[in-house]
C-alpha cells in the first residue's frame, strides 16, 4: 500500500492529536478516514449536481433529439 507524507502547522497537528484521541483513534486513521470521507463526498455532490442538470434541461434535450 502506498504511503503519503503530510505537514501540518504545530496547531494543527495538536487539533489532529486531540480529536483522535478524543474518537480512541490513531492520528493515521482518523487523517485517513477524514480524506476519504472528502473524497466521498465531492464525488456525491458532483453526481447530485449533475442529476440536477440532467433533469433541468430534459424538457430542453427532448425538444433537440
Amino acid at each position: 500500500m502506498a504511503g503519503l507524507n503530510l505537514r501540518f502547522s504545530d496547531e494543527e497537528l495538536d487539533a489532529l492529536r486531540d480529536r483522535a484521541a478524543a474518537e480512541g483513534r490513531s492520528m493515521q486513521a482518523f487523517a485517513h478516514d477524514a480524506v476519504i470521507a472528502a473524497i466521498n463526498e465531492h464525488s456525491r455532490l458532483f453526481n447530485e449536481a449533475a442529476e440536477h442538470v440532467l433533469k433541468a434541461s430534459a424538457e430542453l434535450n427532448r425538444r433537440l433529439a
